[in-house]
């Protein structure tokens, strides 16, 4: 009898063990505590034996709604300056644990248990922390109800410990590090959430159900905090750093003999002007980025986006989103959404020309930046404020002209930078209104300049949302911009002739290029609405962007003259069958037009992706284009025709968990007149140890465009064509280019990464060809109806009509091949919390052939090693102070 009652008693106990409560708990009390914690991982300490925690948790994958696998027990407690949570997370099989360690941040599949925390109560914003079984740190910001941003690094403790109860952790998180209003009692919202990873497990406090939208507004009250404070306490982060450059260079250049040592030194601060406005300011910065940008070969006239690295711009950068708010999926088809504020205008490369006498010059790499600052937080009610600031040097280049005779020239003027920005929201965030504006100012010293770039720009936005029903079903979303750029004749003539504006297109109704303007104008603005939760899924918006609209002094924007929209939907299974564990099927009309009325793109596009029961993953679709008006072909000459085409693409990816992983995509593009392109990328993830990751990234392109821009003459009898002779060739573009990435972390805070991206790039021009007429895809090859061709020296020289009165033009030969090989290896250690020392390497070669074809004759890999490498060497040691 006694063992049925022992075998009862353990069906019960062993029922609740992975049942947790019943019941989710409507809020959780955070147990002030004066006992010295030790944060070690262990959970020793009475606060955590006598006090009963937290043990429900609900699966939000694999299994929605289900009960974890394995038992969680969590704990809250706080004194005056800490507020610390700890976690016992029991596993029946600890040696099953997957306990991979990687850099702060960084995506490694292991075991992992983390702290979300709302400090506002907003129901929209808030902070996490977390730690995985190895002891890898992870913390970001979380805004918008459902999107994070991993770049905010705090300064916090944790640790964990694997033990034969499962795995163990213990975070203290400074109140100094959250923002929050002051208050003699406080509710903050709170979440839990727990990995298991060879289950693909995530276990929460309450989870985001796969059809619906929305975290942040999910979470539990956490209540019991009192007589705390963030303090108006003071951070200081000075830095000492050392650089030394070995570059190659011209013979006989006087200002590079090839080597060069550089020191620097600096202070970063920050400051708590209250419980919940931070002050980030900077002294003599240090701006340099620790890792290197990726090669490309961009054969258009569109400036390429680059991503921020340098972390006083990358850190809380959420705050400056504009026009995103509210709506949690953003649909875009033939569009992006200007970016008000680009934070790599701010110590860009000098943009001033040099004389044309000028035999040898030494140009700053970069535009010194003098100070910096910026303000962030929330104020009165519910106000989130970011304001930033930043001045940059006047920059010169030193220069040599004919027989040693030296000098400087003046390459970018004194530059001031701001951006306010603001956003408030109503009613537990179902409606929110905000606000952006930027100011670039320059002081010229050399008006030349003048003639270069803008004096003075400025933005203006207002964004917003509404939620149309209390369950947050339906959202619409919006924002509308207004830009003022203002300058010398010259300089704003050149940017109405730019790739962004080209109002001296001959064809171009709505405006025309007016050379006696000193400033230019223009608006912006995008409406959307959104189903956020549900099986079936409806995305729809509207989007125009005026002709003379620029934020690009302080923004980033690569289109204007469109007025584009979408209709979009689709559905989504989410709950596991006989083969899929979740399938998503999505559809879309899309269509643009110029602000003549032109259609310069439409489509129908598909997209289905599948997720398999073994976790695998395969995504397919693809798009069909009819017959549109391209007006960027020519470059500023007429418009033309774009031809019927369609598009395939596709994307594959194995396990996660597995040692190896790959993930493999393809896209194709073709029309009817010939243009092919094609891309191949195979991604390869290796993790021979629990600390090493090693990543393999080659990627294949084919680019062959039946129409390739090679160059424009002015000629009389091209009436047609509006006195313009518009030349184009076939083109056979092939680039090979891989990433190789080695991880190799040795402790939480201890770390080397190493990074190699070689590239090579081949054109070949061939059929030239030059355009009949506007508004059409009509061309003539050259050598054919009475036009003739040759070539010689690497020139060629073409009569489009023969013996008749057209020009004789000539052109350069533009066949290349590139071969690019880029390098970095950073150690990082950081010392002590919030202090690190690095050491960086960085090496780049590049080479450069007037030829078209990529000739094996020489080992493959002597195209890179041959070439002349430049070597950067940099030590930098930053340092910590917390003052209260």
């Amino acid at each position: 009898m006694n063992y049925v009652k022992m075998f009862l008693v353990n069906i019960i106990l062993t029922g609740s063990l992975f049942a947790g409560n019943e019941m989710m708990p409507d809020k959780i009390v955070a147990i002030r505590t004066e006992e010295n914690i030790k944060i070690d991982g262990r959970l020793n300490e009475k606060i955590w034996k006598e006090n009963d925690g937290i043990t429900y948790f609900k699966q939000g994958t694999p299994n929605e709604g289900n009960n974890p696998t394995q038992e969680s027990i969590v704990y809250v407690a706080y004194d005056s300056d800490n507020l610390y949570v700890a976690a016992q997370l029991f596993d029946t099989s600890p040696d099953s644990i997957m306990a991979y360690l990687g850099r702060r941040d960084e995506s490694v599949d292991t075991d992992l248990f983390g702290v979300f925390i709302d400090p506002y109560h907003d129901k929209r914003s808030g902070f996490y922390f977390g730690l995985s079984a190895a002891g890898a740190y992870y913390d970001g910001i979380l805004y918008n109800d459902d999107w994070d941003d991993e770049s905010w690094d705090g300064v916090w403790e944790g640790k964990s410990a694997i033990n034969d109860k499962g795995w163990s952790a213990e975070i203290k998180i400074p109140f100094s590090q959250l923002r929050f209003k002051e208050s003699d009692t406080y509710i903050w919202g709170i979440n839990f959430r727990r990995d298991i990873k060879r289950n693909q497990e995530e276990d929460y406090l309450v989870y985001r159900p796969k059809k619906e939208s929305g975290f942040v507004s999910r979470f539990v009250d956490l209540v019991g905090l009192n007589n705390i404070s963030s303090g108006t306490n003071i951070e200081l982060l000075p830095y000492v750093r050392g650089k030394s450059e070995h570059l190659h260079t011209e013979k006989g250049n006087p200002f590079n003999d090839g080597s060069r040592q550089l020191f620097g030194f600096g202070a970063d601060i920050k400051m708590g002007l209250s419980s919940n406005i931070t002050l980030d300011g900077t002294i003599n910065p240090d701006f340099g980025q620790v890792e290197v940008d990726p090669a490309v070969v961009n054969l258009s006239d569109f400036e390429t986006f680059f991503s921020e690295k340098r972390p006083f711009f990358i850190e809380g950068a959420s705050i400056m989103e504009f026009g995103y708010g509210g709506s949690t999926s953003n649909w875009g088809f033939n569009w992006g959404n200007p970016q008000f504020f680009y934070s790599r205008r701010i110590g860009r490369r000098p943009a001033g020309p040099l004389p044309d006498s000028v035999h040898f010059s030494d140009v700053p790499e970069g535009t010194s930046i003098l100070a910096a600052g910026k303000i962030t937080g929330k104020i009165g009610n519910n106000w989130n404020i970011g304001v930033l600031s930043a001045v940059t040097q006047r920059e010169y280049a030193d220069i040599e002209y004919d027989r040693g005779k030296r000098g400087e020239a003046e390459v970018e003027p004194l530059t001031s930078f701001s951006v306010v920005r603001a956003q408030k929201e109503f009613d537990e965030s179902r409606h929110g209104i905000g606000f952006i504006s930027t100011l670039t100012a320059r002081d010229f010293k050399n008006n030349d300049l003048r003639n270069y770039m803008n004096s003075e720009a400025y933005a203006f936005g207002l964004d917003g949302w509404t939620f149309l029903d209390k369950e947050k079903i339906w959202v619409i979303s919006g924002w509308m911009g207004y830009s003022s750029v203002h300058g010398s004749r010259q300089q704003i003539t050149s940017l109405q002739e730019s790739s962004l504006h080209r109002y001296h297109r001959p064809d171009f109704e709505f405006d025309k290029l007016d050379s006696s303007r000193t400033s230019l104008n223009g608006y912006a603005g995008r409406l959307a609405i959104n189903k956020q939760k549900g099986n079936w899924m409806f995305n729809s918006a509207l989007g125009v962007i005026h002709p003379g609209f620029d934020v690009n002094d302080l923004g980033f924007m690569w289109q204007t003259n469109k007025i584009n929209g979408h209709f979009a939907g689709g559905y989504r299974w989410t709950e596991p069958g006989d083969l899929f564990r979740k399938v998503t099927v999505l559809g879309s009309l899309f269509g643009t037009k110029d602000f003549d009325g032109n259609t310069t793109w439409a489509g129908v596009w598909y997209n289905i992706s599948m997720q398999f029961l073994n976790y695998y993953w395969f995504e397919f679709g693809g798009a069909v284009n009819p017959q549109t008006t391209d007006i960027n072909l020519t470059r500023g000459g007429p418009k033309t025709l774009n031809s019927p085409g369609y598009e395939l693409f596709f994307w594959s990816s194995s396990d996660t968990r597995n040692d190896v992983v790959a993930e493999l995509n393809g896209f194709t593009y073709l029309t009817e007149s010939g243009s092919q392109e094609y891309n191949l990328e195979l991604s390869l993830n290796w993790k021979p140890a629990h600390n090493i990751t090693l990543t393999v990234s080659p990627g294949l392109s084919w680019n062959y465009p039946d129409v390739q821009w090679v160059d424009a003459f002015d000629d009389t009898q091209a009436g047609k064509t509006y006195g313009r002779r518009y030349v184009f060739a076939e083109m056979r573009q092939k680039t090979f280019s891989s990433s190789f990435r080695i991880n190799w972390t040795f402790s939480p805070e201890i770390s080397l990464q190493l990074y190699t991206q070689p590239l090579i790039s081949s054109a070949d021009y061939f059929n030239y060809k030059f355009l009949d007429r506007s508004n059409s895809r009509s061309f003539t090859k050259f050598g054919e109806s009475n036009s003739t061709i040759s070539y010689r020296e690497k020139e060629y020289t073409a009569d489009p009509d023969g013996d008749g009165p057209a020009e004789v033009i000539s052109w350069d030969d533009p066949d290349f091949t590139i071969t690019s090989l880029r390098a970095n290896a950073v150690f990082r250690w950081e010392y002590n919390p919030g202090s690190t020392l690095y050491f960086v390497w960085t090496q780049s070669r590049f080479g450069y052939e007037d030829n078209g074809a990529i000739r094996f004759q020489k080992p493959f890999p002597d195209r890179f090693l041959n070439q002349q490498p430049d070597n950067i060497f940099l030590v930098k040691f930053t340092y910590w102070w917390a003052l209260r």
